[in-house]
């Protein structure tokens, strides 16, 4: 962008907020259980979230890295939930149980802890699937059984999941 200050030119990087992440990226974990953060995925990042993220466990048979910012909101509205409800107890529990903060490290690389991979049986061979505001981190074999799982009845979630996405107009 470039703004003008008096005489001068004022060139000024523009910074989008993020509309939310997106994109598949096939990674490799080493021995150590590290993987390399992905540019393109970095890039999508604001500069205040390409460092830190909370490690958890998804819902599925996976893993999920949230971006700190991202995970702080998600806090934010779990810390007003009614903690006397044995359900919602139950869920924030569940929710947190297990969660990690990682970091890069000075190559770029995220360490995912033996007893998470152990628990979504992530091996070498990892798919990191970015949407909204998360990344998930599947064993490879296991995503493509998932997505052919579920390609069959694609047609039918779309219309019970965004089939009303008009009404509210």
């Amino acid at each position: 962008m470039v703004v003008k200050s008096g005489r001068n030119l004022l060139i000024l990087p523009i910074i989008n907020a993020m509309t939310g992440l997106v994109g598949e990226f096939e990674v490799k974990l080493d021995a150590k259980g590290r993987f390399l953060f992905p540019s393109g995925l970095r890039k999508q990042l604001s500069p205040a979230a390409q460092e830190n993220f909370m490690l958890n466990k998804g819902f599925e048979e996976c893993l999920t890295l949230y971006p700190m910012n991202e995970w702080e909101k998600i806090s934010e509205k779990l810390s007003k939930m009614n903690l006397f409800k044995p359900k919602n107890r139950m869920f924030y529990r569940l929710f947190h149980q297990g969660a990690k903060q990682v970091s890069l490290d000075n190559v770029g690389r995220v360490h995912i802890p033996v007893t998470h991979m152990e628990r979504v049986g992530l091996e070498k061979d990892a798919m990191l699937i970015a949407y909204n505001d998360r990344i998930e981190i599947w064993d490879k074999s296991k995503y493509f059984e998932m997505i052919e799982g579920n390609m069959a009845d694609f047609a039918d979630l779309a219309d019970e999941v965004m089939g009303d996405l008009n009404d509210d107009e």
